[in-house]
């Protein structure tokens, strides 16, 4: 995390964890195993579906100067027909063990994203789906996180085809977590994957952007400045697929000089992805779960970002509110138009 520290090779590094983290022609996933990882600690409740999955509590509410977070709920029950939105919903998470990148404030420890056999185990979708049917009272929401989903994006289409294979396909919704740290979704998928991406009806997507600049990017990540340029890229590739696409945005940067002008650039970027994507794209607050603590113990820049994002999202806030007129931010997140929808 040091500035001394080489940069990730992000293609590189994500290339090999690949191999190790998908098993494309047996169809399965490596799955973290949450139950005794450093992970565990911080869980609401215990992990479930034999120690691989858990039980997630999305919340509207977040914190006293920042905006609410009505994701996946307000999309959940705009897909489920459930209304209004409630203040809080319930998730199951499944977690792929590969992560290209090395988010400081990453809530999984480092362990459960290294593709390691002995801290994670394979599973079909179909296998997954089965342990989500044990579950009594199940939550409607799959949240298929990580880790780094996007490393193995034929995970989704399988999960899209094992639900409807079981029957939960109107039941449930599926939500995918993206960072933005490859090309594999257009790549490796093929026509009839994404063709089932397109319509499959109660799913969506967010993205993640790393920071508001080159470099806040390289100190959340430790990859290298210019995958923060990529991000956008693959982002505008990604709302092409005319998918129910959102955001969110991470805040945090060592250095507070320039926050303002980073952050009106950052909007002014996915603007160019699409003028009113903004309003799609939820900010983050950082905070301190357990392998957090033990990072910020180790850098105090870590401790000096906290403080950044605070400044940085009332940058957020105002740019929104000069940039977009009151009836627009006013709309429901899932109601946002995109204006550049494909054809």
């Amino acid at each position: 995390m040091t500035s001394a520290a080489k940069p990730i090779d992000t293609n590189r590094f994500a290339a090999r964890l690949r191999g190790r983290a998908i098993d494309v022609e047996g169809g399965r996933v490596l799955i973290s195993r949450l139950a005794g990882s450093g992970q565990e600690a911080d869980l609401t409740l215990p992990a479930n579906c034999n120690g691989y999955g858990r039980v997630r509590h999305f919340r509207l509410a977040t914190a006293k100067g920042w905006p609410t977070n009505p994701l996946p709920l307000a999309p959940a029950c705009r897909a489920l027909g459930i209304a209004p939105v409630p203040d809080m919903m319930t998730a199951l998470v499944f977690q792929n063990a590969a992560c290209a990148w090395r988010c400081w404030y990453c809530f999984v420890p480092e362990e459960l994203l290294k593709a390691d056999p002995r801290r994670s185990a394979w599973f079909t979708a179909a296998e997954l789906v089965d342990l989500y049917r044990q579950i009594p009272d199940g939550p409607r929401i799959i949240d298929l996180s990580g880790g780094s989903p996007d490393l193995v994006p034929e995970w989704t289409p399988w999960m899209m085809r094992a639900l409807t294979d079981a029957g939960l396909a109107e039941t449930t919704y599926l939500w995918t977590d993206d960072n933005l740290s490859t090309t594999y979704l257009f790549d490796a998928l093929l026509p009839d994957d994404l063709a089932l991406l397109r319509r499959y009806r109660n799913y969506g997507r967010v993205c993640c952007i790393k920071g508001f600049d080159g470099r806040s990017f390289a100190f959340n990540t430790r990859a290298a400045p210019q995958d923060y340029d990529r991000q956008f890229k693959v982002l505008q590739r990604v709302l092409e697929l005319g998918l129910d696409v959102y955001g969110y945005v991470t805040l945090t940067s060592p250095h507070d000089d320039g926050v303002a002008r980073g952050v009106a650039d950052l909007i002014d970027r996915l603007q160019a992805v699409d003028p009113n994507y903004p309003l799609r794209v939820v900010p983050l607050r950082i905070q301190v779960f357990t392998p957090v603590e033990q990072r910020l113990a180790r850098d105090d820049a870590c401790e000096r970002s906290l403080v950044v994002q605070e400044e940085a999202i009332a940058a957020w806030i105002s740019e929104l509110e000069r940039r977009f007129p009151p009836d627009l931010r006013a709309l429901p997140i899932c109601d946002v138009p995109l204006l550049r929808r494909p054809a």
